[in-house]
């Protein structure tokens, strides 16, 4: 191979390397957009939380906020989903809703939770959903959950801080009256 040749070959390796990848072939930014056009397309129903409610989501916990943090925002849990120690894209175990000065709810995400001890009886590693880890949080915790694994993915409302994050920026509890 002539010096053209090589220096041909040695950019399109760089090139190449330079690029984020997974055992699929798709970049991670590609693959976290997936995760959320899945969660807008299972959720998309569930604006109205009569919708949300009909099929067994109730709201637990109040309102989530921290200090520092921003908040979580209201968490509709299905706990028949909560319990069969899976995770399923298309199937969140929890959506979340903002309240809204008008006492109206804006659906902003979902959150995919799994209990710890039910996901490690039939799994080795830890979980994630399309290439995303799930979060730990230890016991004991602020829920009063045993060990569980989370996700929350900001699917409806853009969270400056990253779309897979536990706390949204722009997620508040102030109008929240329960």
């Amino acid at each position: 191979m002539n010096m053209r040749g090589i220096v041909c070959a040695l950019g399109v390796l760089a090139a190449s390397s330079a690029l984020p990848h997974d055992d699929k072939g798709h970049d991670d930014k590609s693959r976290a957009g997936e995760l959320v056009n899945i969660v807008r397309e299972a959720t998309a129903r569930f604006r109205d939380p009569a919708a949300a409610e009909a099929e067994n989501y109730h709201l637990l916990f109040g309102c989530v906020t921290g200090p520092d943090f921003g908040a979580m925002g209201l968490h509709y849990v299905n706990m028949s989903l909560v319990g069969d120690g899976a995770l399923e894209a298309a199937r969140p175990e929890i959506v979340i809703y903002e309240p809204l000065p008008n006492g109206r709810l804006r659906l902003v995400g979902a959150d995919y939770l799994v209990l710890a001890a039910d996901w490690h009886a039939k799994n080795a590693a830890p979980p994630q959903l399309e290439g995303q880890l799930l979060h730990l949080f230890e016991s004991p915790n602020r829920f009063g959950l045993p060990a569980f694994y989370t996700l929350h993915v900001w699917a409806w409302k853009d969270n400056p801080t990253g779309m897979f994050v536990n706390w949204h920026a722009k997620v508040s509890c102030d109008s929240f009256d329960g």
